[in-house]
């Protein structure tokens, strides 16, 4: 998780912030962290520092395994505008789980299905496909949700988006 994208403000909350609520609002738990910083959440340490996500998932997955979970939810806080609704068809899959066609996150995973050779330096791709994960396509608008905002023009203009589909709320 990025230090420079888990912190900004996203409607009032902080960007891992309203990743963990939504995580917990799919009946994810324990919901933790996984990355270089603590951000008051759950949190564990990403072995490879600096090794690019995979290191972080696979420090998430020893800790789930460790307290007796079976299946992870992987979401990317630099994408804190996705809905729960988006996530619904990860979330329904049966099998080894899924990710989205054109996005390498969020995925839902089986801990069963990770591959025993699995290393930090792995690209996001080479993991879900060596998981064998099912590929499911995503909506027009889930998948502007999803892929996030990396860039301040990107952030402001998905804020605006996100306000004007809320009718101006900014719940």
């Amino acid at each position: 998780m990025g230090e420079d994208k888990a912190g900004l403000d996203w409607l009032g909350q902080r960007a891992v912030d309203r990743v963990a609520h939504l995580a917990l609002a799919c009946g994810a738990h324990p919901v933790m962290t996984a990355g270089s910083g603590d951000y008051g959440l759950p949190y564990v340490a990403d072995d490879a520092r600096d090794g690019g996500p995979v290191g972080g998932i696979l420090s998430g997955i020893r800790a789930l395994k460790n307290a007796g979970c079976q299946r992870a939810l992987i979401l990317a806080v630099d994408a804190p505008m996705i809905l729960a609704e988006d996530l619904a068809p990860l979330l329904a899959a049966a099998g080894p789980g899924s990710a989205f066609e054109t996005l390498h996150l969020p995925m839902v995973l089986d801990l069963t299905a990770v591959p025993h050779d699995a290393a930090a330096g792995w690209s996001v791709a080479r993991f879900i496909e060596q998981a064998g994960l099912v590929r499911m396509s995503c909506s027009p608008e889930g998948l502007e949700r999803l892929r996030g905002a990396n860039t301040p023009h990107e952030r402001r203009d998905q804020l605006r988006r996100y306000r004007d589909a809320a009718g101006g709320s900014e719940t």
